[in-house]
Order: C-alpha cells, then sequence, then structure tokens
C-alpha cells in the first residue's frame, strides 16, 4: 500500500490536541517554561536594581535616559518606581536620598535595603560608596543605616536567616572578594570568607540554606565575562566551586523559583544576551530555558508568585535603556 504524503499531513492533523502535547512534552519543551510581556516601566532606564515586597516590586535607580533635565546629575537616578504583579500598574514612590546606580538590593521583613553602588564625583560616575538606604513602604521614607564596611558598586546582595549579604564588587580601583553580613536587628556589620574569584556585575542568591555568586567581570571589563559559580556556606563560612555558568556573562539577573536559580542577561563585547539558564544546586547540573523576548543588560529581577519580572536594561551594551516589562513562568523541571 502507498501512503501518499498528503495523507499524512491530515493524520497528523486529525490528532488530538492531547496526543500534539504529550509530542511537546516528549521533546522537552514543557521544561523550558514561557515569556509574556507586562506594562512597561514609567521611564526608560539601565543598571537598575529590583525587588519584591508582596506583589510590589520596587526599582530603584540606575541611569535615566539622558535629557537636559539630568545632564547636571550624568543622568544618575534617583527614581523608585513601583510595579503591582497584582493589577499590571506602576506607581512612583519617594526617591533615593542620593542617586545610585549599579547598586545592591535586597528585602527583608518588609522592608527595602538598597546597599552601595557607584554615585558621581567630579567628572567621573564610578564613586563607590558603602551607604545602606532602608526604605519602610508604610511610611514611605528613607532611612540611612550603618555603611558597609568596604565601599563598593557592582556588587550582589542575598538574604539568609534575616541577615543581608553584601557580596563582590568593585571598589574603584580593584574588585573585592568581601562578604559582609548585615544584621538589621543591630545595625552592625560583620565579616564573613572572601569570596575566591573577585568579580564585579554578578549575581548573588540565596538558595536553600547556601548563598550563589555566579558569573561577573573583572575590573568592569565585560570583554572578560566569567563563568565562574561560587557557593557559600553561611554556617561554616566557606566557599567551594560548582559547575560553571554555561553562557560566560556579566551585567546579569537571576531569581530562584522551586529550587531552581534563573540566570538571565547580560551583555559583552559582541552584543547583550536573551539567555535564560537554570541552575539547580542539588545536582549541580545547569538547563538552557526559553530566552528572554528582548536582550539586554543591567536589568532588574524579582519573584512574584512564581513568576519572574525581569525589567528595563540596556539593549545595547554600554549606556542604553529600555522600560521593557517581561514575565518567565517557568514549567515543571525534571533535576
Amino acid at each position: 500500500m502507498i501512503i501518499s504524503k498528503s495523507s499524512v499531513a491530515v493524520a497528523l492533523f486529525m490528532l488530538p490536541a492531547s496526543l500534539v502535547f504529550i509530542r511537546s512534552a516528549w521533546a522537552g519543551d514543557y521544561q523550558k517554561g514561557a515569556w509574556t510581556t507586562a506594562s512597561p516601566a514609567p521611564t526608560e532606564r539601565t543598571e537598575v536594581v529590583a525587588a519584591a515586597i508582596g506583589s510590589k516590586i520596587y526599582v530603584v535607580g540606575g541611569f535615566n535616559k539622558p535629557n537636559l533635565q539630568n545632564a547636571l546629575k550624568f543622568a544618575i537616578s534617583n527614581d523608585v518606581e513601583v510595579y503591582d504583579a497584582a493589577t499590571d500598574t506602576w506607581s512612583t514612590a519617594t526617591p533615593l536620598p542620593e542617586g545610585r546606580h549599579h547598586a545592591g538590593i535586597a528585602t527583608l521583613n518588609g522592608m527595602l535595603y538598597v546597599i552601595g553602588g557607584f554615585t558621581k564625583s567630579m567628572l567621573s560616575v564610578w564613586h563607590a560608596v558603602a551607604t545602606v538606604y532602608q526604605y519602610n513602604p508604610v511610611t514611605q521614607a528613607w532611612r540611612e543605616l550603618a555603611p558597609m564596611p568596604t565601599a563598593r558598586g557592582a556588587l550582589g546582595v542575598a538574604v539568609h536567616q534575616d541577615r543581608l549579604y553584601a557580596i563582590g564588587g568593585y571598589d574603584g580601583k580593584n574588585n573585592s572578594g568581601a562578604v559582609e553580613i548585615f544584621d538589621p536587628q543591630t545595625n552592625t556589620w560583620s565579616s564573613g570568607t572572601s569570596m575566591p574569584a573577585p568579580r564585579d556585575h554578578l549575581a548573588v542568591v540565596a538558595a536553600g540554606n547556601r548563598i550563589y555568586a555566579i558569573g561577573g567581570r573583572p575590573e568592569l571589563d565585560y570583554h572578560r565575562n566569567m563563568a565562574t559559580v561560587e557557593e557559600y556556606d553561611p554556617q561554616t563560612q566557606q566557599w567551594r566551586a560548582r559547575a560553571n555558568l554555561p553562557t560566560p556573562r556579566s551585567g546579569i539577573a537571576a531569581g530562584v523559583i522551586d529550587e531552581w536559580i534563573y540566570v538571565v542577561g547580560g551583555e559583552s563585547k559582541e552584543g547583550t544576551f536573551s539567555t535564560n539558564e537554570a541552575y539547580h544546586p542539588a545536582t549541580d547540573q545547569w538547563r538552557s530555558m526559553i530566552p528572554m523576548p528582548t536582550a539586554r543588560h543591567g536589568l532588574g529581577a524579582a519573584i512574584v508568585d512564581g513568576r519572574l519580572y525581569v525589567i528595563s536594561g540596556g539593549p545595547t551594551p554600554g549606556g542604553s535603556f529600555s522600560p521593557v516589562n517581561e514575565v518567565f513562568t517557568p514549567s515543571a523541571i525534571k533535576p
């Protein structure tokens, strides 16, 4: 019996949708997740930081798109814009006391913390600072807390057991491997074991009872992106190397959903990344996920209700700006 190509096509077309879904699942497509587009930010920015309190994501600082009004500030932003994931709407909050870019950010016990970063000094925009600002969303007020022992920007911040861990960065002359730990209850800092591979523009996240320092670059140079992944045990204060980031990147953002660490974006001399790669700490394995719709670096990321919101950032390397707000919903991933 001879079966024509057209009859095969008709037969496939007539298959139940459930079988088509199963075929997709066999191919592993269901593991890659999906992206949607949400309401864009009110302003175009880059080198922002972002963190969530409840359903609200606070997008802080960075650089605004240059104009005559912000020229004297070198476009360094103190803007705080708030995205409500529950209503897909934006509002503004009390500005930072002073503009910051490449800061660290975290939320703890209903408070927002913005740590370190760079600001302008004379004709430079790379003056590293040690300041710590705390924002209370109830009073809508900022207050300044005890500064970090080490001034630095392009650092990462993670929360573990009611303390904030400020890791890595650039102090204006050299990369820092500093691990400095802030206790908001006592408004004091202590020191942990320095990171073995000092770097800036990295991602730092807490997953389980460990902290992960991922990717980055040396001396602000995105021509020399790093794939390094190091794991910190806060209890023993020891570091160990883990499986490299598959795509060496810096200027990245990351978030943790269901024990997986998702690392998105970045820049290099060739351009910006739409790359989205997921790491499972228990198995020390990476998986490639569906890429972002819009490649960019210097973006902010936050988790709300099991979704990763990726906001603003530059679509081309260096000084570029966007209001983009894209949302990643992961599907079930087998370790």
